[in-house]
């Protein structure tokens, strides 16, 4: 996809990988309309957005299906149109599952699963009717594999990858190739959501942390936007999961994830400050 004068949505575009990926499409030439839950969060980005390019900013809480739809009508009338969609909102909450109430699982499965559901809802009949339009779906690492501590994000995740998958197929049988799908799933980042979570030795030395929210941005604008790849993973050893796991026999992937790490990674977790 030629980028120049394309109209995008970011959802959960007031900081982290959000941000990072306005930044890379108003360089680009796009015209970018960011919604955030954080109303303090969208005023700062806003103003460090400014002069950058072509913007709109709205406070959305994408659990809301009557806003999502409101502010999609708004988006059509401030841009004209939207050509890409990035589901990036999401929502952590670390522990084990019987540590946490119930509304922080729920809370999990609405931002990450439920919320794409609208929002993909919203935008997808505009782009079938074009036969034009590229959905990009935060997944992650952890959409790949099991992680304890992790246990409903994990499943949300892993349900987006399949949503992604299924969605794509649905296009090409409606007769419309035009429409695309991709799915991105970036390992634990140094910063942000994941700040302390890590592998132990040798993880992290095949699947280090990635060092900032760019090198996703990176992945969503170049690989997956441009290039039209299904789901780029950060770091690219991350490949090796899916690869590992239909290779190897069920017991022997299990016991390799506890030899990399995994099983302990959310231990030193701290999350967001």
């Amino acid at each position: 996809m030629k980028l120049n004068g394309k109209c995008c949505v970011i959802t959960g575009g007031g900081m982290g990988i959000g941000v990072a990926t306005a930044k890379r499409l108003l360089s680009e030439g796009c015209t970018v309309t960011i919604w955030d839950i954080n109303s303090d969060v969208l005023s700062k980005t806003e103003e460090e957005l400014k002069g950058k390019g072509k913007s709109f900013f709205h406070q959305c809480d994408v659990t809301d299906k009557n806003r999502v739809y409101e502010l999609a009508e708004i988006a059509n009338t401030e841009m004209g149109r939207v050509d890409i969609l990035v589901n990036n909102a999401g929502f952590v909450s670390g522990g084990e599952l019987c540590e946490k109430p119930d509304e922080d699982w729920e809370k999990t499965i609405a931002v990450n699963l439920t919320a794409l559901v609208y929002t993909i809802r919203a935008f997808l009949p505009q782009m079938y009717e074009r036969n034009s339009g590229h959905i990009v779906n935060i997944s992650s690492a952890a959409g790949t594999l099991g992680v304890p501590g992790l246990s409903v994000y994990a499943a949300t995740k892993w349900a987006v990858w399949g949503l992604t998958e299924s969605l794509r197929f649905e296009a090409l049988n409606n007769n419309k190739p035009g429409v695309k799908y991709s799915s991105i799933h970036p390992s634990y980042i140094a910063t942000g959501m994941f700040e302390g979570a890590k592998l132990g030795f040798p993880g992290s030395l095949i699947v280090p942390l990635v060092k900032n929210h760019d090198v996703i941005a990176k992945a969503i604008v170049e690989s997956a936007l441009k290039k039209g790849r299904y789901s780029p993973k950060r770091p690219v050893t991350v490949n090796l999961n899916p690869r590992l796991r239909g290779f190897l026999p069920d017991s022997w992937f299990q016991k390799l994830m506890i030899i990399m790490g995994v099983s302990q990674s959310m231990k030193s977790w701290i999350g967001r400050k």
